[in-house]
C-alpha cells in the first residue's frame, strides 16, 4: 500500500522531495493546512529552506536570514499533531533545525565551512554512531552540505547519531518517537542509494 508523506508548502518549490518520496514507493502530498493533517496522511516531512526566527529558541537575531515566520508556525503545529499521533517525522536541513527547536533545543546561527559553493552543494565526510540510521547510511558517508546554521543544544529526547568532521551534528534521532532528521540533502545527493534507503526505511515506520 502506498504511503503518503505530507509537506507544508507549494509543490513547485519542493519537486526534489516529490521525486525522492516516489523513488522509495511513497507519495508526497503538499498543502497549506497545518491542522488535522496527521489524521489524513501517514508521515510528515520537513524540507529545507530559510532560517527559523531566533526568538523561537530564546535568542536575538545575530545572523539569521531568509526568515519564514508563517512556515515556522505551520511546521511547529504540524510537528505537534504528528508526534502526538505517533506518526513518523523526517526533517531535512532546515527540517532538522525545526525539529530540534520543537523539542526545546537551540541553534548556532552561523557556522563556517558548511554553506554551498557558488557551483553547488559542498561535500564532506561524516562519522556515525550506532543508531537506526547507520545501517542505511554507513559509517563514513560523504554528504552534501548547503547550510549555515546547525543544532546547538539538543532538544529533549534527541540524540546526535552522525557528525561532520568538525563536530557539527549531521543526523538526529528521537529516543522514543519515530522522528529522524538529517542536516544534509538526501533528495539531491549524487549517489541516490543512501537517500533511497533512508526514505524507504522512513516510510516503513508508518503504520
Amino acid at each position: 500500500m502506498e504511503k503518503t508523506v505530507y509537506i507544508w508548502g507549494n509543490p513547485g518549490r519542493f519537486a526534489n522531495y516529490r521525486r525522492w518520496a516516489a523513488s522509495a514507493g511513497g507519495r508526497a502530498v503538499f498543502g497549506a493546512k497545518s491542522e488535522g493533517q496527521a489524521a489524513l496522511w501517514d508521515a510528515l516531512l520537513l524540507p529545507g529552506g530559510g532560517d527559523l526566527e531566533p526568538w523561537r529558541y530564546g535568542r536575538e537575531n545575530t545572523a539569521s536570514r531568509s526568515l519564514e515566520p508563517e512556515r515556522d508556525e505551520a511546521e511547529l503545529r504540524l510537528l505537534q499533531d504528528f508526534t502526538a499521533a505517533g506518526k513518523p517525522v523526517l526533517g531535512v536541513c532546515r527540517g532538522l533545525q525545526v525539529i530540534n527547536v520543537f523539542f526545546g533545543g537551540t541553534l548556532v546561527q552561523d557556522i563556517p565551512g558548511h554553506a554551498a559553493w557558488s557551483e553547488g552543494d559542498r561535500l564532506h565526510g561524516t562519522r556515525a554512531a550506532p543508531s537506526p540510521l547507520r545501517p542505511l547510511l554507513g559509517e563514513g558517508l560523504a554528504v552534501n552540505s548547503a547550510h549555515h546554521q546547525a543544532a546547538d543544544r539538543l532538544g529533549a529526547g534527541l540524540r546526535a547519531v552522525q557528525w561532520a568532521e568538525d563536530g557539527v551534528a549531521e543526523a538526529l534521532c528521537h529516543a522514543r518517537l519515530p522522528v529522524w532528521a538529517v542536516q544534509w540533502h538526501p533528495e539531491r545527493l549524487g549517489d541516490p542509494g543512501p537517500g533511497r534507503r533512508l526514505m524507504g526505511a522512513f516510510l516503513a515506520l508508518a503504520r
